[in-house]
């Protein structure tokens, strides 16, 4: 029985890679210096990896943005607009990566960044590559085989990994029409086999290739390309042995084509899927063969401890079926999914220690499975029963813990009716009221609610964290910045203002930490894009609202100006996702308890006095199931958690939603049944095609597509955002659009931010006298 590890977090366990990127972003250290960051966390992962008793240690899932994007530098898949960077600039490898992770604006270049999107079902953000019809692939970087000869060297047991080739092609976009990306295979595979045969040669004996395409509903002509790449792959390299990875769900219908594929080890996530183990186990074909089977029993995506029991008994189906020699254990997916080190949490203020023994992060899991190896191995030995017997009184205290159970929150669910879930009147009727009440131009103009968290600001909060500043010193420092943000804007022109969200260190924590049934860790930090690092708060419980949490800042920014200010809320549905919950009922019960936390805020801030109130929901679409089959389910509970949310208001109360970067297609019937009288989406990466859902839909409520893109450090022109707007509105009526960033600016500088924001207001002011004045047009 081996065990090995489908990738580690690669943000460094004090989050040293994030700290490097952006030094090495602000010219503040050379490339050498980061680079040799590193080489210093990756020999540190695989010593901790080995240490930990894992027998094939990864290689190549380290990445300095996105393994995606590292993906289109080995496969010379780099759109034509960064092509100058490299013939003309001799840009290093580097810096053109994240020159298309965030763009170009330097010696004379404009250059946009490439879209970014979520990674299946998860936070986890990636670079999606670009194709054209006649798309040419040729091998353009070695990170793969350095970092392979790396380890090697280094004495490490690895295994390189891969995006596997048709994942990579279904991940990307086709930038025109004529064709489909996975026609492209034919020109890719060659590259693969170049480095795959750069691996041989350098004394690579398992590579691992991720195909987590495996989990979505595959045409015919789509599983004929893994039959035809896999195919090509086992003739061409006889002596490389293939692990073929699979995670986030079952195989489905693309059970048989999977297990069609020469491959030597078949790697399941048996936390998404206990049930494919059985199917696979019944076909006598599969019994016959020698593939391995590694056993994705640890959760790479939560951070609770495993249940031993459970997963022995898949171990044991499986030892019975196909024996020991044929088994490898692992964690269910790459382990980029969760924190790195839970002993790193010291303080019980935010983690008590009867709640932090139910855990695990990364290094605690690649233990897990080193144990569970040891129990199945030898179950009678006084060591696996000690282990065993250890890990079955912490699942029992957590089950019977009082910490969990709030009798009051589960009856407040189970008496939600029909009538929480819907406004009182038709978007048409709350429009008019609306349109009175507030009297905004055409185009309103307006952000998403950050404002840029300036070095000031994040030492203030640290400073009170430590309880060297006063609640009431930094209060005021607080209500300064608020001040401040509330008369730039008013300079600016903006019509409908933000108060900054000074006072929140993220968007769910900050709500969690106010809300009854969260717990919180010090260090617990996941990477969601680049440099960008979430902590995302525990759900262990019930959840409830002790107290309003953000009326007195709504309050305060409102008594500032005579402009609107909206109220900013995070929905129930992206508080859910963007934790790690508990997996002891169902995700829809627990989105009913939060929902009904924040439709308290909701009703509050109306009798406040905020009649503009915005409930974020840039996760709606993260949680949608990979295969349609399981999709309504998901979207009738997780739409109503909104409704219930946002109900409580009278019609003349303005409710907004925001979502990022998402494709709508297959959902917008689904984003209207939410029925928010605006919604913002992140459409500037993709040139506005998002729209194009909104408009073959006929969306019938007001839209507010993005103009710029706030992930990127690059300031777009008045002429660009109006181009964008035009465009806008060939899709959506002039009197139901709105203005407005991608998404909130809380990682931007304040330079960038007042120079985009101000070209934003001129694009609007420009496009109502065009409207007003057609004939300019």
């Amino acid at each position: 029985m081996q065990t090995h590890n489908l990738g580690y977090p690669r943000i460094g366990s004090n989050r040293e890679l994030k700290k490097a990127c952006e030094q090495y972003w602000a010219g503040k250290i050379e490339a050498a210096q980061l680079e040799q960051v590193a080489r210093e966390i990756r020999s540190n992962h695989w010593q901790l990896q080995k240490d930990a008793g894992i027998d094939w240690i990864p290689v190549n899932d380290f990445s300095f943005y996105d393994q995606v994007l590292d993906t289109c530098l080995m496969t010379g898949a780099i759109p034509e607009r960064y092509h100058p960077l490299i013939e003309k600039e001799h840009l290093k490898t580097i810096d053109l990566l994240f020159a298309m992770a965030r763009g170009y604006q330097k010696n004379g270049y404009d250059l946009t960044a490439m879209e970014m999107t979520k990674w299946f079902d998860t936070n986890y953000h990636y670079i999606v590559p670009e194709f054209k019809k006649d798309q040419k692939f040729s091998f353009f970087n070695s990170k793969v085989t350095d970092q392979f000869i790396e380890a090697k060297k280094a004495g490490y047991n690895s295994k390189p990994v891969l995006t596997g080739p048709v994942t990579f092609l279904l991940l990307g976009k086709e930038k025109e029409e004529g064709f489909h990306r996975i026609d492209l295979l034919k020109n890719l595979l060659p590259v693969y086999f170049e480095v795959l045969e750069k691996l041989d040669a350098s004394g690579a004996y398992y590579v691992q290739l991720d195909e987590p395409c495996l989990t979505l509903d595959l045409t015919q002509k789509e599983q004929q390309a893994l039959v035809t790449a896999y195919t090509a792959m086992q003739q061409r390299f006889p002596n490389l042995k293939i692990i073929l990875a699979n995670y986030f769900d079952c195989f489905g219908a693309n059970l048989s084509t999977a297990l069609s594929l020469p491959v030597q080890v078949l790697h399941l996530d048996l936390v998404r899927c206990p049930s494919q183990l059985e199917d696979i186990l019944a076909v006598p074909d599969f019994i016959r063969a020698r593939t391995h089977l590694s056993l994705g029993i640890v959760d790479g995506r939560n951070i609770w401890k495993n249940n031993f029991k459970q997963s022995l008994s898949l171990i044991q189906k499986a030892q019975q079926k196909i024996g020991a020699d044929r088994i490898w254990l692992a964690p269910s997916c790459s382990l980029l999914h969760t924190p790195c080190d839970l002993d790193l949490e010291t303080d019980e203020r935010h983690l008590t220690a009867e709640i932090k023994q139910w855990m695990a992060f990364a290094q605690q899991k690649l233990a897990e499975v080193a144990s569970l190896k040891q129990i199945a191995a030898d179950p009678e030995t006084p060591a696996s029963k000690t282990l065993l017997e250890a890990n079955i009184r912490c699942i029992e205290s957590r089950r019977s813990s009082a910490l969990i159970h709030n009798q009051q929150v589960k009856q407040r669910v189970a008496a939600i009716t029909e009538a929480d879930a819907r406004r009182n009147s038709s978007f048409t009727a709350r429009k008019e009221k609306q349109q009175q009440e507030f009297r905004l131009p055409l185009f309103p103009t307006t952000t998403i609610g950050s404002f840029p968290q300036t070095k000031e600001i994040r030492a203030w909060r640290a400073q009170w964290k430590k309880q060297q500043l006063s609640d009431t010193e930094y209060d005021r420092l607080l209500k300064e910045a608020a001040q401040e943000a509330i008369r730039w804007q008013e300079e600016a022109g903006l019509d409908v203002l933000v108060h900054g969200e000074f006072e929140r260190n993220d968007m769910v924590e900050y709500f969690g930490e106010q809300l009854a049934g969260f717990a919180f860790t010090q260090n617990g930090w996941v990477q969601s894009y680049g440099s960008r690092c979430v902590k995302p708060p525990v759900i262990y419980g019930d959840i409830y609202r002790p107290a309003p949490m953000t009326v007195e800042w709504s309050r305060y920014a409102q008594s500032l100006t005579r402009k609107w200010v909206k109220g900013m809320l995070t929905g129930p549905v992206t508080i859910l996702q963007w934790s790690f919950v508990r997996d002891d009922q169902p995700r829809s019960v627990t989105g009913d308890q939060i929902a009904l936390a924040i439709r308290d805020e909701v009703i509050d801030l109306e009798k406040a006095g905020i009649k503009i109130i915005q409930i974020d929901e840039p996760a709606i679409r993260e949680g949608l199931p990979l295969r349609k089959e399981n999709r309504r389910e998901y979207l009738d509970w997780a739409v109503r958690a909104f409704r219930i949310a946002a109900s409580g208001v009278q019609d003349a109360t303005q409710i907004h939603t925001h979502m990022c970067y998402s494709e709508f297609n297959d959902i917008i019937n689904n984003i209207a049944d939410m029925d928010a009288d605006v919604i913002t989406i992140e459409t500037s990466r993709s040139q506005m095609e998002l729209l194009d859902a909104f408009a073959t839909f006929a969306y019938p409520n007001d839209i507010g597509p993005g103009v710029y893109d706030i992930h990127s450090p690059r300031v777009p022109s008045k002429q660009e955002m109006v181009a964008l707007i035009e465009k806008a509105l060939h899709y959506i009526p002039a009197e139901r659009l709105w203005v407005n960033p991608d998404c909130g600016l809380k990682t931007r500088g304040w330079k960038e931010t007042k120079r985009a924001l101000t070209e934003m207001v001129n694009a609007a002011k420009t496009l109502r006298e065009k409207i007003q004045h057609p004939v300019l047009q």
